[in-house]
């Protein structure tokens, strides 16, 4: 066994030769998904001071599925696991179906990468695809429709790289997946986070301020407290507390309920997403009828619009 010290010391050195500027990182540029026996994307080499890495310019989707924890707490865990696998297996025919390529399976969470060519309708077509199945087959093996999904798309440059060291017998599979790094993964994760959630909503205090109306009634005014206590003045002269409506004589209160997060549907995409797929099918039925529509959702990182709908196609409906 190594001790900490030489351990240190290996450590150090390794870091620091990755970190030092003569090292190279060789970029090639494809159209195609790249896979882990790629030649040309390699594990980082010490000796050489290489490594070799794909770029691709891609679309990429993410589908999660809702309550997983709350889901394992309760079902049997066979049944937990009986569900994850079907899951992963539906989406992953579902992918493929559409030449779309899984390349991250991270517990009840699918990441999707797309060749260049096609990818904005194929991503949105498999989008499509995935929210038809979960709806209308994984879901209905359970009775009260308690399974849910969220999809997430976005597009841009993803780098494919491989990291950590290469290692032999039967630790080497568990090395094989490539690392992805670029904003699109990101960007289309947290749009997963954000889809098919209900909306939130909170319960505050509102003020009814009653003014007579002058014909034997009152006329009302409904105002937020800080709204309506901000009206009042001190007087001087009275010493009492007066309010800017001399009108005003008596109010109440009530509690409102208010939205605070709309319900957002179980497909998003970013405007790029949402363009690329526009300008290739224009006269797709999804965009003449709005069935994607712009949404009020802010994601972090994310400046542009975003776009959702909960489209599934008819086919899957009465099967």
């Amino acid at each position: 066994m190594v001790d900490l010290a030489a351990l240190y010391k290996d450590v150090n050195e390794e870091i620091s030769t990755i970190l030092a500027s003569d090292f190279n990182i060789a970029v090639t540029n494809t159209s195609s998904v790249p896979h882990s026996d790629d030649a040309a994307i390699t594990f980082p080499n010490i000796d050489t001071k290489t490594q070799g890495t794909k770029l691709i310019e891609t679309t990429v989707l993410y589908v999660d599925m809702r309550r997983s924890t709350a889901l394992s707490m309760i079902h049997r865990r066979q049944t937990v696991a009986r569900l994850y696998s079907a899951f992963v297996r539906a989406v992953t025919r579902c992918a493929d179906y559409y030449g779309g390529e899984v390349r991250g399976i991270i517990g009840d969470r699918v990441m999707i990468i797309f060749n260049s060519t096609n990818c904005f309708t194929s991503a949105v077509d498999t989008a499509v695809l995935i929210n038809s199945v979960c709806r209308y087959v994984v879901n209905k093996h359970f009775a009260h429709n308690e399974v849910t999904f969220g999809i997430g798309i976005d597009h841009g440059r993803m780098l494919a790289t491989k990291t950590g060291i290469r290692r032999h017998g039967s630790a080497q599979q568990s090395y094989r997946s490539l690392v992805w790094l670029g904003r699109p993964a990101n960007i289309a994760s947290k749009l997963t986070d954000q889809a098919n959630k209900p909306a939130e909503n909170a319960t505050i205090t509102m003020v009814r301020m009653y003014v007579p109306n002058g014909f034997g009634g009152f006329t009302y005014v409904d105002e937020y407290p800080h709204v309506f206590t901000q009206q009042f003045e001190f007087s001087v002269q009275t010493g009492m507390m007066n309010h800017r409506n001399v009108r005003f004589q008596s109010f109440t209160t009530f509690d409102k309920t208010i939205e605070t997060r709309p319900e957002t549907p179980p497909i998003l995409m970013t405007k790029t997403v949402y363009d690329g797929f526009k300008a290739v099918r224009p006269k797709a039925m999804s965009i003449e009828k709005g069935w994607f529509s712009q949404q009020a959702i802010h994601i972090p990182e994310h400046n542009g619009d975003v776009y959702g709908g909960n489209v599934w196609y008819t086919a899957f409906v009465n099967n």
